[in-house]
């Protein structure tokens, strides 16, 4: 069957015989389009319905294209597999031979087993780097790695939310077999990937779907990065969904994450998406799908009859309410946990700190949902990630900023919950180099207005008020600035005690929490004062499990019961009516 006959055109290359392709674009802004490929002249295509071009062509892979507008002007593919060179350049028909996987048998592992590691490619030495680690981090309770996103970005180094090209993975991290192989090793070693993703923007620099398709985006809404994507149009759904099954079919990734989908505004398509993509997937395939929502919807994490749409949501209220009581900070969204401990224990009973009250950071809007019916496991809670990072104005990480005693109080809370953990490349070894925010932007004028940009952005700090302070923010378009944020991984002089220290409660999450997981349950949590905070959950198998953590430097009044003590964050001695302070106690019990 060819391109033509099917349901809905898809963007881009399908290869129909090893010397024959079917080249495929949405552009309605344009009355003609052409076809370059790289040696020959330029072939008319031919007008479709509903505004896509398409034309079959002579063509082995390897071969490099572009699109020719009506104006004359010639732009990457948008769906480009690959690049040869950066975003500014050809696309490469890619080989629809398969490649061979070694672990053919392998289905995932269930979500309630999900211990997160995030990383960024490019400071873990690209595939090939992050495919040596990964030993170590299966030795260390591991059981999923998180990429930051790898479509295709201007330049060498850059967060990856400047991607521009979703569905060609940046070579600046390596080729695509060698993505390929990495996952295959994780697979082999018993570990899930993940994959971030974004679908609520494109970047800044080599983005020319205005130039043939500014349909595909809205004029009367408006986003941080301009204007919204059009989400009411087919077209522009079937680019994004077909994407996501595309990074799950083609390169067994074992999930997604989505991020900020709250800037995607038509919610009907966050459900289409996850219900195409469950649809498509294999049943016997466990595939994880975790969304970033600042709007707290509890209904795209409700469990229907069929499981729930997706399966987690970032929870940032824990990880505001965790950072307050660690650093005492209450500037910029933090100033809306001002009983942070209270708030913490909302967030670890039922979800969400903010579940439609108003949020005085965003000047009195209502913010969330109610999420109590949700089972633990639908909240992936942290203590740090990029963005709770890479957006300070310095980077800083909790090790450089929290008492060390505190902070292993938080790592054990995070740990040994029955919410899904997600921990940030180093912090298994204390690192305290930062993570700042980076880019490569090769237009001077760009580089300039990120660069301004960020030091307005923190202007209205306190910290940073004065007009000499903002100077002193890294260049983002520095090249020492992503040198800066390279972790140091076990060069860190405390690396093995905290190696230990994660491993020792990973161990405890692996043998004694996980299998007691499913079916587990809230049974109410309260704060200890304004510094602690006690929480109980009914595990699947009827024990309970309870975690008392005090962050303050005095101790606090706290039952700590009879049960059998899992771990403590500290050696000094327990109490059975109080809690010393900066420790946490995790223990089990009969009801």
């Amino acid at each position: 069957m060819t391109q033509a006959n099917q349901s809905h055109p898809n963007w881009g290359v399908s290869m129909l015989t090893p010397d024959r392709a079917c080249f495929t674009i949405w552009a309605p802004g344009c009355s003609t389009m052409a076809l370059e490929i790289e040696g020959n002249p330029l072939l008319p295509m031919r007008a479709a319905p509903d505004g896509y071009f398409m034309i079959e062509a002579a063509c082995t892979a390897g071969a490099c294209y572009r699109f020719v507008t009506d104006t004359g002007q010639a732009v990457a593919d948008p769906a480009s597999r690959l690049q040869a060179g950066d975003v500014h350049d050809a696309s490469v028909v890619v080989d629809a031979v398969p490649y061979e996987w070694q672990n053919p048998d392998w289905r995932g592992r269930p979500w309630h087993e999900a211990v997160i590691y995030e990383l960024h490619p490019g400071a873990c030495g690209g595939y090939a780097g992050i495919e040596t680690m990964l030993p170590r981090l299966a030795k260390l309770g591991i059981t999923a790695v998180e990429l930051m996103p790898i479509a295709d970005f201007p330049g060498r180094h850059n967060w990856g939310y400047d991607g521009v090209l979703p569905y060609a993975p940046d070579t600046a991290y390596g080729t695509p077999d060698q993505l390929r192989h990495m996952i295959d090793t994780a697979h082999g070693l018993d570990l899930m990937v993940f994959l971030d993703v974004v679908y609520n923007h494109f970047g800044p620099d080599g983005n020319y779907l205005h130039a043939y398709a500014p349909q595909f985006f809205r004029d009367d809404i408006k986003t941080p990065w301009g204007s919204a994507i059009d989400y009411r149009r087919d077209p522009v759904r079937r680019y994004f969904i077909d994407n996501a099954i595309y990074w799950l079919k083609t390169f067994q990734f074992d999930g997604l994450r989505f991020d900020a989908v709250h800037a995607i505004h038509d919610n009907g398509f966050l459900a289409t998406m996850a219900t195409e993509i469950r649809n498509v997937m294999p049943p016997q395939r466990h595939v994880h799908l975790v969304l970033e929502n600042d709007d707290n919807n509890a209904t795209l994490l409700t469990v229907g009859a069929s499981g729930p749409l997706y399966d987690a949501q970032w929870a940032d209220d824990t990880h505001h309410c965790l950072h307050v009581l660690l650093t005492g900070e209450q500037s910029g969204y933090y100033e809306d946990y001002p009983d942070a401990a209270e708030q913490l224990a909302r967030c670890l009973s039922s979800g969400f700190a903010y579940q439609g009250e108003a949020s005085p950071h965003r000047d009195g809007e209502r913010r969330g949902t109610p999420s109590g019916h949700l089972p633990p496991t639908a909240f992936v809670a942290f203590l740090q990630n990029h963005d709770q990072i890479g957006n300070r104005a310095l980077g800083e990480r909790l090790t450089t900023m929290a008492d060390p005693h505190a902070l292993r109080a938080a790592i054990l809370l995070l740990l040994l919950s029955p919410q899904i953990p997600l921990i940030f490349m180093g912090e298994e070894f204390g690192e305290t180099r930062p993570f700042l925010y980076f880019t490569d932007h090769q237009s001077a004028d760009l580089a300039e207005a990120v660069r301004q940009g960020r030091r307005r952005e923190f202007a209205k700090f306190a910290a940073f008020s004065s007009k000499e302070v903002p100077q002193n923010i890294p260049d983002p378009n520095d090249p020492a600035t992503f040198t800066a944020s390279v972790p140091t991984f076990a060069s860190n002089p405390h690396a093995s005690s905290w190696f230990e220290f994660y491993a020792a409660l990973l161990e405890i999450r692996h043998k004694i929490i996980m299998p007691r997981s499913v079916g587990a349950r809230s049974g109410g949590a309260s704060a200890l004062g304004r510094t602690g905070v006690r929480a109980v959950w009914h595990m699947g198998d009827g024990m309970r499990l309870i975690i008392a953590a005090n962050f303050g430097s005095e101790s606090l009044i706290c039952d700590l019961g009879n049960g059998t003590v899992l771990a403590s964050s500290r050696n000094s001695a327990a109490k059975t009516s109080e809690i010393a302070a900066r420790t946490a106690i995790a223990w089990l019990e009969r009801p």
